[in-house]
C-alpha cells in the first residue's frame, strides 16, 4: 500500500512516499520537491560482520544523468565513478545519521540515494538526507531518528529556507543543517564573510524549519513503519575491565602527557604491550576484549583530565593555539607556494595560474558547467608515519579539499578583476590535527605569493568538544586547535574559516546525539579568537598579495571585439584560431560577449597574438594609414591588402606624389607599401592612396575620378569609368551598357573587357590582361545580359568571396 505525506517547506510542497517502489529493501521512499525526485533505500544485514571494531555504514549517491536530460560525456556513454558532487553529497548524508545508530552495532547498513529527476532549482543533496532518514526510520534497522534537513540562504538581508538554485547567486550564505527534534546533528556552510551571531541565528532558523520534515516521517512511521529488530550489546566483563583499568591508569599520566605525537604514540604502544603481556597469560582467549577495555580507559583518561583540570595532552589550556610558522616562495618555478606549519601539522600549498580556457568542465546534474577556482587536497601516508599503497583521492581527500575551496572561494577576485583560472593544491606533509584548516591557511598564503588579488586573507581553525558522562554529566569544554588524539577521543570536530570580517566556511561533525546552541555559540566565539591569532602569524610572512606575478606565470590581456567578428577569429573548423596559437605560442579564449583573452608567457608571443586578432577583427578607418602588401596589379592601379582578407584599390594616380603612367613602374606584386584609406563606399569597397600617406593629407576625390552620379564614366561602351550609374546603364561585367562603378556592379568594364569579378568561383581577381576594372560580380547566370542573381546561386559579398571563405 502506498502512503504519502506532504508539507510546505520554504513555500513549496515536499512529499515523502513509501510503498510504491523497491519493496525488497529494508526501507524505501520517494522524496519529491518541485520536479526534483530522489529514491532513498536502506538495507541492513541480519548478522554483524565478524572481526571488525567499527560500524560498517555505507552511504552512496547515484546521480543518473537522465535525471537532467543529459547523456554522459566521454567515449563511454554511461555513468561511471561517482562525481565529486556525488561524493560530497554522500558525506553530507552520512554525518548526521551515523551518531544515531546504537553503540557497538556491527551489522552492515547500506543507504543508496538515487537521483531520478532534477529541475536544477531544488537541492537534491538536502532531499537525500531526508530520504535516507525516512528509509531508515521505516525499516527494521535500529536508528534513533528521524532526521530533518534544510538549506538556509541569506538573500536581501533575510534568512530564506531552501532557496532556489537561481536565487543562490544573490545569497551571502549557503548553509546545510540537519538535526533531530531536539538537537542539531550537522552543519555545513559557505558564507561571504558573515558575522558569527548571524551564522548561529541561521542554524536556529534552519532547525526550526526542519521540524515539519521530521513530523512527516513520524506520521509515515505510524502507518507503515516496521518494528525495529532487537539489538543487545555484548555484556561487559566488569572483572576484566577492572583489571585493565587498574593496570593502565597509573601509567597513562606519563605516557599521554607529551606534546610530541610520535613520542606519545610510542609510549602508549609500550603501555598496551605491557598490558597484553601481563593479562594475556591470564586471559589468553580475551585479547580483543583487553584491547577494547584499554581504549575505553585511554578515552576516559584524556576526557576526564580535560574536564577536571582544563589541561590537554600536550600541556595546553583550552584556548592556546600551537606554535605557527609560515613561509612563502619556497618553490622557484611555481607561480605561488607556501608552507604552513601549526604544531605537528604541516601543509605545502601551491598555486598555478592558467588561461580562462583551462577552467574545470563539470559533467553533472547541476546547471553550472565550469568553475575557475579549484582546490585539491592530498593526504599521503607518510604524513602520519605510515606505509600504505598510493591510490587516487578518496572521499576524505575530496571532502577536505572542497571545504578549503569553499572557505577561500569567498575572497577570490572576479573574472573581470583577474581573468585567470586558478588551481591550488595542498599536500599534507605532516598530520596531527585539522589538515583541512591548515590547507585554508596555506592556500591563502600561496595565493598572495602568486599575486592573486584576493579581497582579504582567510584563516581557519578546528574546534573540539569534550562532554562529561556519569558524575561529570553536564560539564563540557570547547577546545581550540584540536590535535589528532583530541579529535579521535572527543565529541565534535567544528571547523571554522573566515576573514577578519566574518565567516567564509563552517563544518560541524559530532559523535553525540546533538549539541546545544550554548556550545555552538562558545565554539564560534573561541574559533574567531583562534583564527585571528593564526592570521597575524600569516600576515607576518606576507601582508598583501604581491604586486607582480611570477615571471613563469602566463600574462593575460583582454580585448573586446565585435561579437559578429568572433567567427573571423575562430575560422572554419577553428582553423584560424589554431593557426594564431601555433604561430605565436599564446592561448586564446573567446567569450560570447566578444571578450578575447590572450595568455602568453612572453611579451613577444602576446603581442603577436594580439596583432593577429586585431587584424582579423579591426574595422577599416578612413584617414588611417596602413602598411599593406601589393596583391595584384591592374591597368588602372594596384590592389593592396591592408588587413587580412581586406584589400583596397590604389589608383595609378595615387601611387606616388608624381605622375605615374603604369602601376608596374612604381610597385610590384608582393611589395609592402604605406597607404591611407581615403574612402569606404556604401558597398564596403576601400579606396587607398599612397600619395596621401606620403604627404599625410587627405586628398579630395575629384568628380572625374568618381564619374557621373548616374551614368557610366568616360570610356563609352568599351571603356571602364568609375561612376554610380544604374544597373541598366552601368555595366556589371556582362552588361550591355557603358561601364561604370554602380550600385550593383564594380569598377567599370563590360563583358568583353572583363574586370574584377569571380568567373570561375575562385576567390581571386580577374585576370589583368582581360582589361576592365574593379568590380563585384555575381555568380554567372544565363545569357550575356544577365544582371540578376541567375540560377547559379545567391549574391556574394566581400569582393566575390563565398561566405565560407570570407575570413
Amino acid at each position: 500500500m502506498i502512503h504519502r505525506q506532504e508539507a510546505v517547506i520554504g513555500g513549496r510542497v515536499m512529499s515523502i512516499e513509501t510503498g510504491r517502489v523497491a519493496e525488497q529493501s529494508s526501507g524505501a521512499v520517494l522524496v519529491r520537491y518541485g520536479d526534483t525526485v530522489i529514491l532513498a533505500t536502506a538495507v541492513g544485514s541480519d548478522e554483524p560482520r565478524e572481526g571488525i571494531d567499527f560500524f560498517p555504514l555505507t552511504v552512496d549517491v547515484e546521480e543518473r544523468m537522465y535525471a537532467a536530460g543529459k547523456i554522459p560525456g566521454g567515449f563511454i556513454k554511461r555513468e561511471g565513478r561517482a562525481t565529486e558532487h556525488a561524493i560530497l553529497a554522500c558525506r553530507l548524508a552520512d554525518r548526521p545519521l551515523r551518531p544515531l545508530f546504537p553503540k557497538g552495532y556491527r551489522n552492515d547498513v547500506q543507504i543508496v540515494i538515487t537521483v531520478l529527476s532534477v529541475d536544477q532549482e531544488n537541492d537534491s543533496d538536502i532531499m537525500g538526507i531526508v530520504g535516507a532518514s525516512a528509509a531508515l526510520s521505516l525499516s527494521d534497522i535500529p536508528f534513533a531518528g528521524p532526521v530533518g534537513a534544510v538549506r538556509v540562504g541569506y538573500i536581501d538581508d533575510q534568512l530564506v529556507i531552501n532557496p532556489l538554485e537561481s536565487q543562490m547567486s544573490r545569497s551571502k550564505l549557503d548553509l546545510a543543517i540537519a538535526g533531530t527534534a531536539d538537537a542539531v546533528m550537522m552543519v555545513e556552510a559557505g558564507a561571504k564573510e558573515l558575522p558569527e551571531d548571524l551564522m548561529l541565528e541561521a542554524v536556529r532558523f534552519g532547525h526550526e524549519a526542519l521540524q515539519d520534515i521530521i513530523k512527516m516521517q513520524e506520521k509515515l512511521m505510524q502507518v507503515s513503519g516496521k518494528p525495529k529488530r532487537p539489538f543487545n550489546p555484548a555484556p561487559v566483563d566488569e572483572e576484566l575491565h577492572g583489571r585493565v583499568a587498574e593496570f593502565v591508569r597509573p601509567r597513562f599520566e606519563q605516557a599521554v602527557n607529551n606534546p610530541d605525537k610520535t613520542a606519545r604514540s610510542q609510549a602508549l604502544s609500550q603501555v598496551q604491550d605491557e598490558l597484553v603481556t601481563e593479562l594475556g597469560t591470564l586471559y589468553p582467549d580475551r585479547l580483543k576484549d583487553i584491547i577494547n577495555f584499554y581504549e575505553k580507559e585511554l578515552k576516559a583518561y584524556v576526557r576526564n583530565t580535560i574536564l577536571d583540570t582544563a589541561t590537554r595532552p600536550d600541556g595546553r589550556d583550552l584556548k592556546t593555539i600551537r606554535p605557527i610558522t609560515c613561509e612563502v616562495g619556497l618553490l622557484p618555478r611555481t607561480h605561488g607556494s607556501a608552507l604552513f606549519t601549526r604544531g605537528q601539522t604541516q601543509v605545502l600549498s601551491v598555486v598555478t595560474l592558467g588561461s580562462p580556457g583551462e577552467e574545470q568542465i563539470l559533467d553533472g546534474l547541476g546547471a553550472s558547467e565550469s568553475k575557475r577556482f579549484m582546490h585539491h587536497y592530498n593526504f599521503p601516508p607518510f604524513s602520519t608515519g605510515e606505509s600504505k599503497p598510493l591510490r587516487g583521492p578518496g572521499r576524505r581527500e575530496i571532502g577536505h579539499g572542497a571545504l578549503a575551496e569553499r572557505a577561500v572561494a569567498a575572497v577570490i577576485p572576479s573574472h573581470e578583476e583577474f581573468p585567470y583560472t586558478i588551481r591550488a593544491v595542498s599536500d599534507v606533509l605532516s598530520s596531527n590535527g585539522s589538515t583541512s584548516m591548515g590547507s585554508v591557511c596555506g592556500t591563502t598564503l600561496s595565493l598572495m605569493d602568486a599575486g592573486v588579488p584576493i579581497h582579504a586573507p582567510v584563516a581557519g581553525v578546528a574546534m573540539g568538544l569534550i562532554t562529561g558522562e556519569g558524575e561529570r554529566a553536564g560539564k563540557w569544554a570547547v577546545l581550540s586547535d584540536i590535535q589528532g588524539i583530541e579529535d579521535a577521543l572527543g565529541d565534535m570536530d567544528f571547523k571554522v574559516a573566515g576573514t577578519a570580517d566574518g565567516v567564509t566556511a563552517l563544518q560541524m561533525d559530532i559523535k553525540v546525539k546533538g549539541i546545544t546552541y550554548d556550545i555552538m555559540s562558545k565554539a564560534l566565539e573561541q574559533a574567531r579568537e583562534g583564527r585571528m591569532f593564526i592570521m597575524e602569524k600569516m600576515l607576518d610572512a606576507i601582508d598583501a598579495p604581491r604586486e607582480e606575478l611570477s615571471e613563469y606565470a602566463p600574462r593575460i590581456q583582454t580585448i573586446k571585439i565585435n561579437p559578429d567578428k568572433i567567427g573571423a577569429v575562430i575560422g572554419p573548423g577553428g582553423k584560424m584560431i589554431r593557426k594564431i596559437q601555433e604561430e605565436s605560442g599564446a592561448k586564446i579564449d573567446i567569450e560570447d560577449d566578444g571578450s578575447v583573452n590572450v595568455s602568453a608567457t612572453s611579451s613577444e608571443a602576446m603581442q603577436q597574438a594580439l596583432d593577429a586578432v586585431r587584424a582579423l577583427t579591426e574595422e577599416v578607418e578612413v584617414g588611417r594609414i596602413y602598411t599593406g602588401t601589393v596583391r595584384r596589379l591592374v591597368d588602372f592601379g594596384a590592389f593592396v591588402e591592408i588587413l587580412p582578407g581586406k584589400e583596397g584599390l590604389v589608383r595609378t594616380s595615387q601611387l606616388a606624389d608624381y605622375q605615374v603612367n603604369r602601376p608596374e613602374d612604381v610597385v610590384s606584386v608582393g611589395d609592402e607599401i604605406t597607404v591611407m584609406v581615403i574612402e569606404v563606399d556604401g558597398q564596403g569597397r576601400i579606396n587607398l592612396s599612397r600619395r596621401a600617406a606620403l604627404s599625410g593629407e587627405m586628398p579630395t576625390i575629384e568628380p572625374e575620378e568618381r564619374g557621373p552620379a548616374r551614368r557610366g564614366g568616360p570610356g563609352g561602351r568599351s571603356g571602364g569609368g568609375y561612376g554610380m550609374g544604374r544597373e541598366r546603364e552601368g555595366s556589371v561585367g556582362g552588361g550591355r551598357g557603358p561601364g561604370g562603378y554602380n550600385d550593383r556592379g564594380g569598377y567599370g568594364g563590360n563583358r568583353e573587357r572583363g574586370g574584377y569579378n569571380e568567373r570561375d568561383n575562385r576567390d581571386r581577381y580577374g585576370d589583368r590582361s582581360s582589361g576592365g576594372g574593379f568590380g563585384q560580380r555575381r555568380p554567372m547566370g544565363g545569357g550575356s545580359g544577365n544582371t540578376g542573381r541567375g540560377p547559379s546561386g545567391p549574391r556574394r559579398d566581400n569582393y566575390g568571396r563565398p561566405p565560407e571563405r570570407r575570413w
